[in-house]
């Protein structure tokens, strides 16, 4: 195993509840009200839808708004991976990965661990370029057993409801999360800051018409059949957490560029829309474009200031 590279799961396409669109010359993230599944082949036009969207789209009348999926893994942290982000808007490459106590930093010496203190707190997390950012895993019909679905959030409700929802129902299922009938389903919600228009984040539940004690008991079942087949469950949960802890960082510099576009653009604050309505994009921070550092920019002051203080 090549040590320094992450080994994340086998990824067949993506799920998103918005685009990346082109306006005044700026790539801006335009939020939806519906799930896109696409394959991972990006156009110019944008990613190439999979055959499940138009399958599930017929299926719910145009709009998707639940996903049938099962888990890879039993250890929820394993599906579900959130931390605070911070990339390189310019060359999309990954900078700094933190949990709010302990961080892993690109410094002038190769990858350093540093304290985090959440990017309330972190000079370098101006601007919005640090986030909570997750990563979840899902696995969309029985062709591949192994292959994944990635969806990617930086939506605080998101993020909350998946972690939560995914302790809950490993707690409930005796250890069974892997084995569990699943749904992705996409809910709305007013806030305060959203002036009385829905935001929408991602929840997971059991299949709808699935009442809980059925899709337990056939948990149980399918997981007694597993084991009956040699099929090892550990052992997988095991191989996928070394995996992941092989790289510093889970995301490649490949995949930061579009990452960014979408998750982490400069001068955007998150807009609501509303439910059957057109997606808009989101508004600009401030009237007036000021000049922002570059973080290879914010990391040389830093250095030249550490040096200062040393002599």
């Amino acid at each position: 195993m090549l040590k320094g590279l992450a080994i994340t799961p086998p990824v067949l396409g993506r799920i998103s509840i918005g685009k990346v669109v082109e306006k005044n010359g700026k790539r801006l993230p335009e939020k939806d009200d519906q799930f896109t599944i696409t394959s991972q082949v990006q156009l110019r036009d944008g990613w190439v839808a999979h055959p499940f969207d138009e399958e599930l789209r017929k299926a719910q009348e145009g709009k998707i708004r639940r996903i049938p999926i099962r888990l890879l893994f039993n250890a929820p942290d394993l599906n579900f991976r959130a931390e605070y982000c911070l990339f390189d808007r310019q060359s999309g490459r990954p900078v700094c990965v933190g949990n709010g106590e302990t961080c892993k930093r690109i410094g002038q010496n190769g990858i350093e661990s540093q304290a985090c203190p959440s990017p309330d707190a972190c000079p370098l997390a101006k601007d919005g370029a640090c986030k909570p950012y997750g990563r979840l895993n899902v696995v969309i019909g029985d062709e591949d057993a192994l292959g994944s679905f990635v969806f990617r959030t930086t939506g605080f409700n998101s993020i909350r409801t998946l972690a939560a929802r995914l302790q809950y129902l490993q707690a409930i299922s005796g250890n069974r999360l892997a084995c569990l009938a699943l749904e992705l389903r996409l809910r709305g919600k007013s806030t305060r800051q959203s002036h009385g228009s829905p935001i929408f984040y991602v929840d997971i539940t059991v299949r709808s018409g699935l009442a809980m004690e059925v899709a337990l008991q056939q948990a149980r079942e399918l997981d007694e059949l597993r084991q009956a087949s040699g099929f090892d469950q550990a052992a997988l949960d095991a191989t996928a957490r070394l995996g992941f802890a092989n790289g510093a960082f889970e995301d490649s510099e490949d995949e930061g560029t579009s990452i960014v576009d979408e998750f982490f653009p400069e001068s955007t604050v998150d807009s609501p829309v509303s439910l059957g309505a057109p997606a808009t994009t989101a508004a600009p921070q401030t009237l007036t474009d000021k000049p922002r550092p570059t973080l290879s920019t914010l990391l040389r002051e830093r250095a030249a200031a550490r040096a200062a203080s040393a002599n």
